[in-house]
């Protein structure tokens, strides 16, 4: 399943709008915000269709998944989004991670446990906000909005440390990255491991850098400890690959059309993360040309000052990260 939904649920006394654009999208936040009433309206609908006094719009079924029989019926469903409230502990478990690997459904998941078992994006963690009532006969808006929303950095901190996620090709760029700006490189070895990192270099300041398409996990503690410390700056791309594929060094008429929409490219039967999809899509453009790109080591031609440059540019603007720069 690929594709962009736009979703609207709604009863005489309250509305639900927002768009889907992944197999995988959190909805967290407060208590007492609607998160499990929207739960409630699609399993009356689901259970009594029109004559619950719900409507739902979407060009794809919206089915809410309960209960402890919950994997038997989970192989019922293809191409549907599928709704699933946090008093259903199996999506905390290996099993559930794993059964809805390659399958053909979107998936939306009300929670406010990190799941770290699996990789969501931190653009498809939503919180629910009530937009007010619109004329006494209309039902009260409700909209999801992004708890973290991924751009352009724009800072005047000048960083005294990158930590970034993996040990591999990232890690080799911003290795030499820093070499050239008489700063320290950091791999945290892990997505799990860049919390404690963090902390061993908490008085500095500091830029991490990370595959935001599995980063979802891990957001909560890092934002928590962001609103008391203004020297840390997130930058949480698609995955590496991706701010390869931004920079505009590999000529490809294709990668602009994937860039502004990826939800249109990318199946969940075949990808069960963006960055996977990123990855293959890089590689495949690049074998047999002198971009060649291997996961293990960095191609040395991406390491050139120009390619450098235009990578770094991804990024947006920060001050003093290289000396060349």
């Amino acid at each position: 399943m690929k594709g962009i939904y736009n979703v609207i649920v709604q009863s005489r006394r309250m509305q639900y709008k927002f768009t889907i654009r992944r197999n995988i999208t959190v909805i967290s936040g407060d208590s007492a915000t609607g998160k499990t009433t929207l739960i409630e309206l699609i399993q009356e609908y689901n259970d009594n269709g029109p004559d619950s006094g719900v409507s739902i719009s979407c060009d794809r079924e919206c089915v809410v998944l309960s209960g402890r029989n919950w994997l038997r019926d989970l192989k019922q469903l293809s191409s549907a989004i599928v709704f699933i409230d946090e008093g259903n502990r199996f999506m905390l478990t290996d099993d559930f991670a794993r059964a809805i690997q390659h399958t053909d459904n979107y998936y939306v998941l009300i929670t406010r446990e990190s799941l770290p078992n699996i990789p969501y994006s931190v653009e498809e963690k939503y919180g629910i906000r009530t937009s007010g009532r619109f004329g006494s006969l209309q039902p009260a808006l409700h909209e999801m909005y992004n708890l973290y929303s991924n751009k352009a950095i724009d800072t005047d901190m000048c960083p005294s440390c990158i930590i970034t996620e993996d040990s591999n090709y990232g890690y080799e760029f911003f290795y030499e990255v820093c070499k050239s700006g008489n700063i320290p490189c950091v791999s945290a070895g892990g997505k799990s491991n860049i919390f404690t990192k963090l902390m061993e270099n908490i008085n500095q300041n500091v830029i991490i850098v990370a595959d935001g398409a599995a980063f979802g996990p891990e957001l909560d503690r890092l934002l928590l400890l962001m609103k008391s410390h203004d020297n840390i700056i997130l930058y949480l791309p698609e995955s590496f690959e991706w701010m390869i594929l931004s920079a505009g060094i590999i000529e490809n008429r294709n990668i602009n059309n994937i860039l502004l929409s990826p939800a249109l490219y990318i199946d969940s039967v075949e990808h069960f993360s963006w960055e996977q999809f990123f990855s293959k899509l890089l590689g495949n453009i690049t074998e047999g040309t002198v971009w060649k790109y291997a996961k293990k080591s960095l191609n040395p031609v991406y390491l050139h000052e120009s390619n450098r440059k235009k990578i770094l540019s991804v990024m947006g603007h920060i001050p003093d990260i290289t000396r060349e720069g």
